[in-house]
């Protein structure tokens, strides 16, 4: 379904909190200039747990509309399963690629519960299904062995793994079968994560170095470690510094220093403390992204 760079592209809003449609179209337009492989709009980085329905939809349409030849993986999770299918259907009808697909936050459910709530979806909308899990987001882990009977499942294609835990990710890549792909979620350990196997990164820090990041994919895709680890650690302050405060507040802000499409934050998301956004521009600034 995905092989290099996808970006979980953020959500531009205007100063009164509505959607910036203009902003968000030129967004995927930079995006698709700057090579990256497939876009991830109404994720965590879309501030997608503060959209209506109506606008989470929206977004997707725009992106839709927009892209010229990435694929589209659109967020379509919830914590109520009933809605994820909702979700689920809507981003089908509208063409995407690919749905991802958030375990279910806040109820932390048994590893039962959790397979019963993708058993559901995968049932309910024929579409490809990549499962997302986050623990520090959702209270909850999916266990290695869940995921091997995840990926029994025809239309669950793959997992954004974004647990930090490369005990748990490695057992994951060792068991399930190869073409169940593993992406990165977290992108300091795309690079490590990629030389043992995963296929790509569903990425934060592509907002802000796309050609970067996605020149990082391919060349760990053609076996070239070497090129890879270059741009792995020539990036690697810009991965941390990116999450020095709950995402998306450092990347929107990074968006703004570089004067691309962001905007105000909905709360309860908000402005970035001045220290460690003067971190952030020292960063942007040693990579000449400003």
């Amino acid at each position: 379904m995905l092989r290099g760079c996808a970006t979980a592209i953020i959500s531009p809003f205007h100063d009164n909190g509505e959607l910036d449609e203009e902003g968000l179209k030129d967004m995927v337009e930079f995006q698709e200039r700057e090579g990256v492989d497939a876009i991830v709009p109404c994720g965590t980085t879309g501030e997608s747990a503060t959209l209506t329905h109506r606008e989470h939809l929206r977004v997707i349409q725009i992106v839709m509309d927009t892209k010229k030849r990435v694929k589209v993986i659109a967020g379509a999770g919830s914590n109520a399963t009933h809605e994820a299918i909702h979700l689920t259907k809507g981003a089908r009808d509208l063409g995407v690629d690919a749905v991802l697909s958030i375990s279910p936050y806040y109820n932390k459910p048994t590893q039962k519960g959790i397979l019963r709530h993708y058993e559901a979806i995968a049932k309910a909308v024929d579409i490809p299904l990549i499962v997302y899990n986050v623990p520090g987001r959702t209270g909850s882990n999916i266990a290695p062995l869940t995921v091997k009977k995840m990926s029994e499942i025809p239309n669950i294609v793959g997992i954004k793994e974004a647990s930090g835990n490369m005990d748990q990710i490695m057992q994951i890549l060792a068991e399930v079968p190869p073409d169940f792909d593993v992406l990165s979620g977290d992108d300091s350990l795309t690079m490590p994560l990629m030389s043992l196997g995963a296929k790509g990164c569903i990425s934060v820090a592509s907002n802000v170095a796309p050609r970067w990041v996605t020149e990082m994919t391919h060349r760990a895709l053609s076996n070239d470690y070497v090129g890879a680890r270059e741009l792995h650690f020539k990036l690697l302050p810009l991965f941390k510094n990116l999450f020095l405060e709950t995402n998306p507040i450092p990347v929107k802000t990074a968006m703004r220093m570089m004067h691309r499409p962001s905007g105000v934050f909905r709360l309860p998301l908000c402005d970035m403390e001045a220290a460690n956004a003067e971190i952030l521009r020292k960063t942007l600034a040693d990579l000449k992204l400003l």
